[in-house]
């Protein structure tokens, strides 16, 4: 009767109590926000809710059971909707795994008349040879690392990051004159059958779908800006199944990557070794990360140390390849559950790790806050540490889809649609 009452409400006619969803699916937790706009481009969360999933429901932050994980995001939903008061008609989710690729892509034409004006036209052939480069790069880069042939590779989002004319940064270069004209474009990519899983989870629970996000990309913007300023960050979001990285240079978002080690694969180790189930094995690792006292706390200690040392070292690879394009921002933001474990943080702010790698200066590590991700307030009280902010970032995606677009989005956005991407 839940379901069928939920299947009426989703066909009734839309009112002023509609509201928008924030849906993380998570490998450990499927968690829900219900927010609503306010004028001036903010929005309040007014529902929260969430579910843990089942062991065999995800992997490493994918899904691996469609009907199971509809039940679980349903759960979630009719909590966060209940605790609202509104039923919630729109969502934005996220996507993580060590599949979604997502990168920059700079071009620099040469321009034949550079005391001509640059036209829209002009403006869409260099970014339609942009998306062009970028599709080939992922289809390239995920076909080596599945080492299957033709794997279906889709886009799942893109967005301007820079532009310049002549060194000159312009945020929209048509009417500018000059000779070298500069784009960069941020995309990220995922397998069809990640990308479609989600895409039936949204269809199966009744929703409009307004975007899928990369989860990283969608935390590292959601207090970039100002925030930040031009000396960037880089943000790592431990979650249950995978740790996902996102960097931040200049302003802009240049680059997300995810590995899958995280929060289970820690509890797991701890079962393994302990001899104990999983569920207790998990109230000993949250106990630790929490400052508890335990009984074998010198046996926990040593197992989850020698964890994350294959954590850090997994960072290490992805840093790596970051710094190849240039120096490391000296800043690493934390959020998601798995970051409360007092090993990473030290991992972080070890010696060893930052002497190897190009930082600019010494990193300085701190814990990401729901507080901080802009233009989301929380009338539940429930968003109160670092597991809540991804959740919250994916909210602000919506407010941001809200907003006009910027003409360089806009000029992407048609070249896409001429694309059929």
């Amino acid at each position: 009767m839940a379901f069928l009452g939920r299947l009426l409400r989703r066909n009734a006619p839309t009112t002023p109590s509609a509201a928008h969803l924030a849906l993380d699916i998570g490998t450990e937790y499927a968690k829900a926000l219900v927010f609503e706009y306010e004028v001036g481009g903010r929005a309040t969360v007014t529902g929260a809710g969430r579910r843990r999933q089942g062991l065999a429901h995800m992997q490493s932050g994918t899904v691996a059971d469609i009907p199971a994980v509809v039940r679980n995001c349903r759960t979630a939903l009719d909590e966060a909707e209940e605790m609202s008061g509104r039923r919630a008609e729109k969502v934005v989710i996220g996507i993580a795994g060590e599949l979604v690729k997502g990168f920059t892509t700079t071009r620099t034409a040469e321009r034949r008349r550079p005391d001509s004006a640059v036209t829209h036209s002009e403006l869409e052939r260099l970014l339609e040879e942009i998306e062009s480069d970028a599709a080939a790069e992922a289809q390239r880069t995920i076909t080596w690392e599945t080492g299957l042939p033709n794997v279906d590779v889709r886009l799942v989002h893109a967005g301007v990051a820079s532009a310049g004319i002549d060194g000159y940064a312009v945020s929209n270069p048509v009417g500018f004159q000059g000779r070298h004209l500069r784009i960069s474009v941020f995309n990220a990519y995922a397998p069809l059958v990640h990308l479609g899983a989600l895409e039936s989870v949204v269809e199966q629970l009744g929703l409009e779908l307004i975007k899928v996000v990369a989860e990283p990309y969608a935390v590292a913007r959601s207090i970039a800006g100002e925030q930040l300023g031009q000396s960037g960050a880089l943000f790592i979001d431990v979650g249950g199944g995978t740790t996902d990285v996102a960097l931040v240079r200049s302003g802009s978002v240049e680059g997300t990557r995810m590995f899958a080690l995280g929060g289970r694969a820690f509890s797991k180790s701890l079962a393994d070794r302990l001899d104990i189930s999983f569920e207790e094995a998990e109230r000993v690792k949250i106990e630790h990360a929490g400052g508890h006292e335990l009984e074998d706390a010198d046996e926990v200690a040593e197992i989850v140390g020698e964890d994350i040392a294959v954590w850090a070292a997994g960072v290490e690879l992805v840093l790596e390849e970051f710094g190849q394009e240039g120096l490391l921002p000296g800043r690493i933001e934390l959020c998601g559950g798995g970051a409360a474990l007092p090993e990473i943080r030290a991992a972080l702010e070890a010696d060893g790790f930052a002497s190897g790698l190009p930082f600019a200066r010494r990193p300085q590590v701190s814990m990401m806050q729901p507080e901080a991700v802009s233009e989301i307030d929380d009338a539940t009280g429930l968003l109160v540490d670092q597991q809540d902010v991804t959740p919250m970032a994916l909210a602000f995606q919506a407010v941001e889809a809200a907003q006009p677009q910027e003409p360089l989005d806009a000029a992407l956005a048609r070249v896409l649609k001429g694309m059929r991407v």
